[in-house]
């Protein structure tokens, strides 16, 4: 009989009665095909279930990714035991345009990230436990032969024209990006090397606090935010049904932002959005980013700045707007994956801009969020990261993709693109764990991928495309 550690991962702002379920019958099912599992009963969400832990020598070690998490839990109780770890990722419930109740995938990809950036490797499995193919899986782990990390071809293919890459990197050179706060706790993607930034691109990093955040927000007048509210209603009519207090402290923000971007003259603001906005402020500030992006300024939620440097190369080599995402659902027989964040979209990507409905934050239920779908036609799907290879003397990698978003409703309230990969979509995810990827890929409407190629080649850069 095997000997299995079995932890559930969850946080209170998704559905725990569904997170519980699935964990019991994940459970249940460990122990019919004859798993002798060990560990907590209940889902682990805080510092003091984290510490209560002690697991004895096991078989086989699985990270149950029953709701979103942030990675700290993981690397607490899985960074150091003998792996490769399996995180077992669940299925979105729910009916289109509901909330996205577990958000497990995206859990599973930031666990991933943080746990091989500590030195220990994983390997994937998605789907819920009534499904044949997770049993089988399971029969073979438990017999000590875990999934494959099996990733797409990476393809090489041409580069681009070297001037316009050269002028990109000109134009970047002396960027700025506004940091507001730290990165999340348990948020490895959203740490960064801005000496290293600066070497490379160009780039300088501008920080300041989130208590100094706040008071730039609290010196905004309050003539200015109800001012700002009313142009913000004028452009997107259903504003006007969200929590008006709410809207208007949005609408505050949105001024000290943007005064804030004129001072310091920067291209992109990468913030610490939660959870110090909506648990202090008293309101969720995805609309607010949305509109600065609107005016032509890069935004990143969770303080990404390497989402934001992304987001910037794309720009800089002509991708015009594109977004920070999530992969949240993956559909294996229409090879289709759903990417999302949770309503900082600037309304020019909506499927249709004069319906890019304004709502409340679909798990803090504050305002103000975006609640509409991307628009459609092909994308490009690219993420430049850290790399621990400590043979990189860049310190950075970056992995590519291609696919196409077609038309659909917002299958999760927020912003959501349904996408069809070019590569296999499971294979395609499955690489992106297993081999440590972030979990927030930058989506773009306009192919830039040979000139990201060709800068990456300048730079020295490792470039995987799938």
């Amino acid at each position: 009989m095997s000997r299995v550690a079995l932890v559930a991962l969850a946080r209170p702002t998704f559905d725990l009665a569904c997170a519980q379920a699935n964990f019991d019958s994940a459970a249940a099912l460990l122990r019919s095909l004859g798993g002798d599992v060990v560990g907590p009963a209940e889902l682990v969400m805080t510092a003091e279930d984290v510490a209560a832990i002690t697991l004895p020598e096991v078989d086989l070690h699985i990270l149950f990714m029953a709701s979103f998490s942030d990675a700290s839990p993981a690397v607490e109780v899985f960074g150091n035991v003998d792996g490769p770890i399996l995180l077992w990722s669940m299925r979105e419930p729910g009916e289109v345009g509901e909330r996205l109740k577990l958000n497990s995938m995206c859990g599973a990809n930031l666990a991933a990230h943080a746990l091989m950036d500590a030195g220990q490797s994983v390997r994937h499995l998605h789907g819920n436990a009534d499904e044949s193919a997770v049993k089988q899986t399971l029969i073979r782990a438990l017999a000590g032969d875990l999934p494959s990390d099996l990733a797409p071809d990476n393809h090489v293919r041409e580069l681009g024209d070297i001037a316009k890459t050269n002028a990109a990197l000109a134009k970047l050179s002396g960027m700025r990006i506004g940091t507001i706060g730290e990165a999340p706790v348990g948020f490895t993607p959203c740490l960064y090397n801005g000496p290293k930034l600066k070497e490379l691109f160009g780039l300088e990093i501008m920080p300041i606090s989130i208590e100094g955040a706040f008071a730039r927000i609290a010196k905004v007048p309050a003539t200015e935010s109800i001012a700002a509210n009313s142009r913000a209603i004028a452009a997107q009519g259903s504003l006007a049904s969200v929590n008006q207090d709410e809207a208007t402290k949005v609408a505050g923000v949105e001024v000290a932002l943007d005064e804030w971007r004129d001072q310091e003259a920067l291209d992109a603001i990468a913030v610490r959005c939660w959870p110090e906005f909506p648990t202090e402020l008293g309101a969720c500030v995805c609309s607010a980013l949305g509109r600065l992006s609107d005016r032509g300024t890069v935004t990143t939620c969770e303080r990404d700045v390497l989402g934001a440097v992304t987001m910037l190369v794309c720009e800089v080599l002509g991708s015009d707007e594109n977004y920070l995402v999530d992969i949240v659902d993956l559909q294996e027989d229409e090879n289709i994956l759903r990417l999302w964040h949770c309503g900082s979209a600037a309304t020019k990507l909506a499927a249709d801009p004069t319906d890019a409905t304004q709502f409340t934050h679909c798990n803090r239920r504050l305002g103000v969020a975006g609640n509409f779908p991307l628009k459609t036609g092909p994308v490009t799907l690219v993420r430049i990261d850290r790399d621990v290879d400590p043979s990189n003397s860049t310190g950075l990698r970056m992995v590519v993709s291609r696919g196409e978003s077609i038309p659909a409703p917002n299958h999760f309230q927020g912003n959501t693109a349904t996408v069809r990969t070019e590569p296999n979509a499971a294979a395609l995810v499955n690489g992106i764990v297993t081999r440590g990827y972030p979990h927030h890929l930058v989506i773009s409407w306009i192919d830039v991928r040979p000139e990201l190629r060709r800068m990456a080649d300048m730079l020295g850069i490792p470039l995987t495309e799938w």
